[in-house]
């Protein structure tokens, strides 16, 4: 199996193709949907996350909610390209007015310097518009097929959170759970995926105070 995405955080739809996938495979929507909702929630998530509500569509790969062994196309709208549409139309030459929004500042922790450099971008936006978290909607549907794949040979999947910073949960408490379900249960019941109240509290004032922290940039072009 091996996929590859395509599409920028703020053009109109983000892509992924997977291939590998064996025909025969029972997949719906909702499979990946439940998924993509999953990802939306959460603690100190951004103002993008009330702009979107995504929904997959298979566009090749799956008739009937079955799938046919040929690569799998998925795709999901960017509702806020409706905001972008100038500043990132595909067929329009740069000018004066779809250019106003220039990135010259990278930003920490993310591929803006390095795309800037490798790629000789003026404009960092040009990088940013993939070194983006909105990239990781098709990752998590992609990843959703696979675990539907999974299941059927009875392996489950769930992932939950270990520690943000300082703010670390005692593994210990694994033993208390015999099932996956009943561990799934209680960390998604947790705004911050953890395994324990104290722990979530510790997280979410971490994700405060950094929140609040100055960040300071440091200028690539001029």
């Amino acid at each position: 199996m091996r996929y590859v995405t395509a599409g920028e955080s703020h053009g109109p739809e983000e892509i992924a193709v997977i291939e590998g996938i064996p025909a025969g495979l029972h997949i719906t929507q909702e499979d990946v949907n439940q998924q993509l909702a999953r990802r939306q929630k959460g603690y100190g998530r951004g103002d993008r996350q009330k702009i979107e509500t995504d929904q997959v569509t298979f566009l090749t790969g799956v008739r009937h909610q079955v799938t046919l062994g040929s690569p799998i196309t998925l795709n999901v709208h960017n509702d806020d390209h409706n905001n972008w549409s100038k500043i990132m139309a595909p067929n329009t030459p740069a000018n004066d007015e779809n250019t106003l929004r220039k990135v010259l500042r990278p930003r920490p922790g993310h591929a803006d310097l390095v795309g800037g450099i490798k790629y000789r971008h003026h404009d960092l936006r040009n990088v940013l518009e993939r070194s983006s978290a909105r990239e990781t909607t098709m990752r998590v549907a992609v990843g959703a097929v696979a675990k539907k794949l999974l299941s059927e040979i009875g392996v489950d999947v769930h992932g939950f959170v270990v520690n943000v910073g300082p703010a670390k949960t005692d593994l210990a408490q694994l033993e208390q759970y015999k099932t996956l379900a009943k561990l799934r249960e209680v960390t998604e019941s947790f705004d911050t995926r953890t395994l324990d109240q104290a722990t979530d509290d510790e997280i979410k004032t971490v994700i405060d105070q950094t929140k609040k922290m100055p960040t300071p940039l440091v200028v690539l072009f001029k």
